[in-house]
């Protein structure tokens, strides 16, 4: 995705309003395993000689289930504000913002996303996957002290 910056001096804005697909190269080095066309809503202008790019990014990305590693959807959105750097100009003549948009998507993955509500399924010799009320109450250090001061 480039931003002409011709128009963007001459008019002093650009509107970016498209659906995006990211390529595969951009899920190897992250948690996201597969997403779905990313809907921009944007604008990109200039600022006291700087180029702002505003707006809100919205779609649904495919993560790992934090307990069973099947992939399950996440829909996601999200507002933005970045300023663009010299760097992503190409030829002096457009910028490409796809780095940009994608930081922000990355931005939005939550550490652990699961759908698994039963969790009896989830055990074997020796343990099981208990909730995180479960641990507090049976893995308390001082739960035999209380029963003792009960005794006495």
């Amino acid at each position: 995705m480039e931003i002409d910056l011709a128009t963007l001096f001459e008019e002093g804005e650009f509107l970016v309003q498209c659906q995006i697909c990211f390529p595969d190269s951009y899920l190897s080095n992250s948690e996201i395993r597969k997403i779905e066309p990313v809907t921009v809503d944007a604008k990109c202008f200039l600022n006291d000689q700087e180029i702002v790019l505003s707006g809100s990014l919205s779609g649904t990305m495919w993560l790992e289930d934090a307990i069973s590693l099947e992939l399950i959807s996440y829909p996601f959105s999200c507002q933005f504000e970045e300023i663009l750097e010299e760097n992503g100009r190409n030829n002096a003549k457009s910028l490409d913002i796809m780095d940009v948009l994608w930081q922000n998507i990355v931005l939005e993955v939550p550490l652990k996303q699961t759908e698994v509500t039963d969790f009896s399924k989830y055990q074997g010799d020796g343990w099981k996957l208990i909730t995180e009320e479960d641990s507090v109450i049976n893995n308390n250090p001082f739960g035999e002290l209380v029963n003792m001061w009960g005794e006495e």
